[in-house]
């Protein structure tokens, strides 16, 4: 049987055009955040900006600096944009969730649009049970992981806590010589002044002066 040449003419180009079309309009965003100034190595903005792109070479990155668990509007933002066949590529899980629940709720919400969620050291997470099962464990492991840092972070405290001379919080940014050589300028100088002399806020002035008079 002879094929029909003119048929094949009229079928195929077409569907390789609709197969480029339909190429074009599937996006990537890869998005980025830190949530301290103080990064693990490998987990920068940078860094974690040219793992997504050699991936997604034309992906469009989406960064977020320095956010909270709950605070992440650049994420938010781009979540309610994706269209069903993007694709939203993170580089770690907890990149792009910090619990279990929060993680699955934008998994339904995401799959539910059509959209691709792909955690490049794990793969494509779908809706599937087995998809869910591995979600759950995995953020249920990180968040244990939070909570065994932070009790070491409070035992380190408390025991701290036990020896002479320890102040909790951040450490002083002034020395107290520093200090009080600012408070001896007041004797001829303005507030205003000593603040833009020395770089030490009018309120904590205040307050260090305050002290002095009260002893």
């Amino acid at each position: 049987m002879r094929k029909n040449r003119s048929a094949d003419k009229r079928v195929y180009p077409a569907s390789k055009d609709r197969f480029k079309k339909e190429l074009v309009l599937l996006r990537v965003y890869g998005y980025v955040r830190v949530s301290t100034k103080g990064q693990a190595p490998g987990t920068s903005l940078d860094e974690q900006t040219a793992e997504i792109l050699e991936k997604y070479p034309t992906a469009v990155i989406v960064r977020e600096v320095a956010s909270g668990a709950s605070e992440r509007p650049e994420f938010v933002k781009i979540c309610e944009q994706l269209e069903s066949g993007d694709t939203l590529a993170v580089c770690k899980l907890d990149r792009f969730c910090r619990t279990a629940k929060e993680g699955l709720g934008y998994v339904d919400y995401l799959r539910g649009k059509g959209v691709a969620v792909h955690i490049l050291n794990m793969g494509v997470i779908d809706n599937s049970p087995m998809g869910r099962l591995m979600v759950t464990m995995l953020l249920a492991f990180a968040e244990f992981e939070r909570s065994l840092i932070i009790e070491r972070t409070q035992t380190g405290k408390a025991a701290a806590r036990s020896r002479t001379g320890f102040r909790d919080g951040r450490p002083p940014k002034f020395t107290p010589e520093q200090i009080d050589h600012a408070i001896g300028l007041l004797e001829t100088h303005s507030y205003k002044q000593v603040t833009k002399m020395t770089g030490i806020s009018r309120s904590t002035l205040q307050r260090e002066n305050r002290k002095r008079r009260e002893q």
